[in-house]
């Protein structure tokens, strides 16, 4: 499974496989089943995950004691609540495995020696911040130029393993629309 991490990072930097063994002692990789917790909202963020297979989500709950979906994570993405990571506190979101899962985790402290030890480490993270970032405002675009059904259309096109893998229920919640509605959208696209 190491090695799915390994090709991950060459496509943004260049380790040889000494540095690279070298790289993977910061980590630890955990196996999670699903619907485990492995972040709870109101609990301090201590982690950064990346999913060698399966699949997360991030999520927290509205006003109305709602579950919303805010984020998904397949194989060879990140997912934290970045902002309470990044601080050291309390986390505004979950994050819970959808699918049985094998995950390399990195604390804070093991992050900021990781950087220190391996400055190219910084370099590969800025790539990947970028991307999200990138990906983030895109979501943000869609949601407010796109009608509910359109928004969903594009992401079944878009994203059709998401379509494939998620439950329903979990999809409905991420594009803010109801479990019935995404269902009618599904038989009309078929």
């Amino acid at each position: 499974m190491s090695q799915i991490f390994k090709q991950h990072l060459e496509k943004f930097i260049s380790v040889s496989d000494e540095e690279f063994g070298a790289i993977l002692a910061y980590f630890k990789t955990i196996r999670v089943s699903k619907k485990e917790i492995l972040q709870q909202e109101g609990k301090i963020c201590r982690c950064q995950y990346f999913v060698l297979s399966g699949c997360l989500r991030k999520f927290m709950l509205n006003e109305k004691g709602v579950e919303v979906t805010t984020e998904f994570a397949l194989e060879t993405w990140w997912l934290s609540d970045n902002r309470a990571f990044e601080f050291q506190t309390e986390s505004l979101f979950s994050i819970q495995a959808v699918e049985n899962s094998e995950i390399l985790t990195i604390d804070f402290q093991s992050l900021e020696n990781l950087y220190r030890d391996f400055p190219v480490m910084e370099r590969y993270f800025r790539y990947v911040y970028q991307r999200a970032f990138a990906a983030y405002q895109m979501r943000i675009k869609y949601l407010y130029t796109f009608s509910k059904e359109d928004y969903f259309f594009h992401f079944y096109d878009s994203y059709p393993e998401f379509v494939q893998r998620v439950p329903q229920y979990l999809l409905a919640s991420f594009l803010g629309l109801t479990p019935e509605y995404l269902s009618e959208l599904r038989k009309k696209r078929k």
